[in-house]
């Protein structure tokens, strides 16, 4: 049985019915995260005693009567509300080809979650899971000296320095909301960052005041001018501890907050009793300059996958071949980019 799910009262109670749900499954973050045409649904397949959750975000295709869905940004994935031997995937494989068949979806992309189990097993046979690059994470199960004791050695003398002319706080959403902007727009600026990682008011505001999970707001003040020079956004829920965003003066590089925010709350995190603390991967997966800063904290990764399905390939390539025309099976073979036809590589004929 397939029941979709899109009250926030019922989305909230199956989450959190759900084996370690991260905050990027919540309803609030679907619904900050949603541009415009996509409606958030929590899809769950019931089977006996089998429960599982898949949250997605379907999409219109222009002109067209066709549908497709994808996910947020960040990890999402399907979750477990109850797994045994009992399982049977051929048995919800074919309960979930009917419901999307049903309502028209020709193909379905998700980013995985690193963290959580059973993701593969779930959607083995169903399209295709691809390594995108690796995640950083810091293992809180460990003892807060083992942690630092995995640090490299520059970065540990960052942190002493760092230590003796700054200190962490927890901000204020009202009193700093607008220190932690500038920081991050400034930061994004200087890296040339595009549009999609600037964000509005709003969102800043609501990422950080939502019930779905907890979040928090830390500052670097540097202690002879008081300036905040350093803030990040961490988002906790379940086990886990999310590094979501974070900006830093260009003028204070030299005393590394963005490294002291991250260790103070990796002490915290790990007296409070969660197990992972995960720092993400590099722009675009890549192992690049922001991989190398995540990884001078831990060794410890995970593998990042996406998970792409085509549902019609009919349809899927009908609406490929309208935007592409004869040279259709050139740019099939020429780009990752799913589903084709929303690439821009051509022309805008379908909207992205």
């Amino acid at each position: 049985m397939i029941e979709v799910i899109k009250d926030k009262k019922l989305w909230k109670e199956q989450i959190d019915l759900a084996v370690n749900p991260d905050f990027y499954h919540t309803y609030d973050y679907h619904q900050l995260s949603k541009n415009e045409g996509e409606e958030p649904v929590l899809i769950k397949y019931v089977d006996g005693q089998i429960s599982l959750l898949i949250p997605l975000l379907l999409r219109a295709i222009e002109n067209s009567n066709y549908k497709d869905a994808t996910s947020v940004y960040g990890y999402a994935g399907p979750l477990v509300q109850h797994m045994d031997d009992s399982f049977n995937r051929d048995h919800f494989h074919n309960t979930f080809n009917e419901f999307l068949n049903e309502h028209h979806i020709v193909s379905v992309f998700s980013r995985l979650h690193p963290f959580i189990a059973h993701q593969e097993m779930i959607l083995d046979g169903l399209g295709e899971i691809n390594t995108l690059g690796k995640v950083v994470y810091i293992d809180l199960k460990d003892t807060i000296e083992n942690q630092r004791a995995k640090f490299n050695r520059r970065l540990k003398t960052y942190l002493n320095k760092s230590r003796r002319s700054c200190t962490v706080i927890e901000g204020d959403i009202d009193k700093h909301l607008g220190d932690f902007k500038r920081l991050y727009h400034q930061n994004m600026e200087r890296v040339e960052a595009d549009d999609s990682y600037f964000f509005t008011d709003e969102y800043y505001r609501e990422v950080l005041s939502s019930n779905d999970y907890k979040s928090e707001l830390s500052l670097c003040i540097h202690n002879e001018s008081q300036e905040i020079i350093g803030a990040s956004m961490f988002m906790k829920k379940g086990n886990i501890v999310q590094y979501h965003l974070s900006g830093l003066s260009e003028d204070h590089f030299e005393l590394n907050p963005i490294k002291l925010i991250i260790d103070e709350m990796r002490i915290k995190s790990t007296n409070e009793g969660y197990e992972f603390f995960n720092l993400g991967g590099g722009l675009g997966s890549r192992e690049d300059s922001l991989f190398r800063f995540k990884s001078s904290f831990s060794k410890e990764f995970k593998e990042f996958k996406t998970w792409k399905y085509i549902v019609n390939e009919d349809a899927y390539n009908g609406l490929t071949k309208s935007k592409f025309g004869q040279d259709f099976e050139m740019y099939k073979n020429e780009t990752d980019f799913f589903p084709l036809y929303r690439s821009r590589i051509k022309n805008d004929k379908v909207k992205v």
